[in-house]
């Protein structure tokens, strides 16, 4: 079950965050969202599906919101802050998991963005799960080829899910090709507003 906690980021700025921890979690897997500027948050219907499948094999989840989003604190810092927040993030979870525990990072669309850049600098991170990434407009080049673990892009999310395995260290993220709803919403993708409206 969800609780709400705050991550601290230094420089000042508290996020708003929802934190799953089981009590038998071996791994943990933070999760970002779309971009603020046109309606991203952590309840966006992708990240929340994210975090159920994984919440339902046992992996604790940290979903947050960027700063200037819902109850965040500070504005948008065109990804250069977002960095900071989602290293917190980062930090946060690991501080509340065992020791050894695997750590992975999912960014959905400009989310997707902001795991790659954090990805990039650190070695502690068994896995990155990038979903519908806008390679048109960032580069993607730093990317380590052994750690990324899932590339979804495009109405490939329509009718396949993220599902989380126990692969290297516990955390294997792949995806499942047996046919299911990713978005529960009970509205087609690609409609108004999606991906960024909440579900409802």
């Amino acid at each position: 079950m969800e609780t709400p906690v705050v991550v601290e980021v230094p420089g000042g700025q508290r996020l708003e965050a929802h934190l799953d921890l089981p009590d038998a979690a071996t791994a943990g897997l933070v999760l970002c969202h779309p971009h603020p500027l046109y309606g991203g948050d952590m309840d966006n219907p992708v990240i929340i599906r994210a975090a159920e499948v994984a919440q339902a094999l046992g992996v604790s989840t940290l979903r947050f919101n960027f700063r200037g989003v819902g109850d965040s604190t500070g504005t948008h810092d065109e990804g250069r802050g977002e960095q900071d927040d989602c290293s917190a993030a980062l930090a946060l979870l690991r501080s509340r998991l065992p020791w050894a525990s695997a750590l992975g990072l999912l960014g959905y669309s400009f989310g997707a963005r902001i795991a790659a850049q954090v990805n990039e600098g650190r070695a502690d991170l068994d896995g990155l799960a990038l979903v519908a990434p806008p390679l048109g407009m960032y580069s993607f080049d730093g990317l380590h080829a052994g750690r990324l673990l899932l590339l979804a892009a495009g109405r490939l999310l329509l009718r396949q899910a993220l599902s989380v395995g126990h692969g290297r260290r516990g955390l294997a993220p792949r995806l499942d090709t047996r046919p299911r709803e990713l978005i529960t919403s009970g509205r087609e993708a690609g409609g108004p507003g999606w991906p960024y409206r909440r579900r409802g």
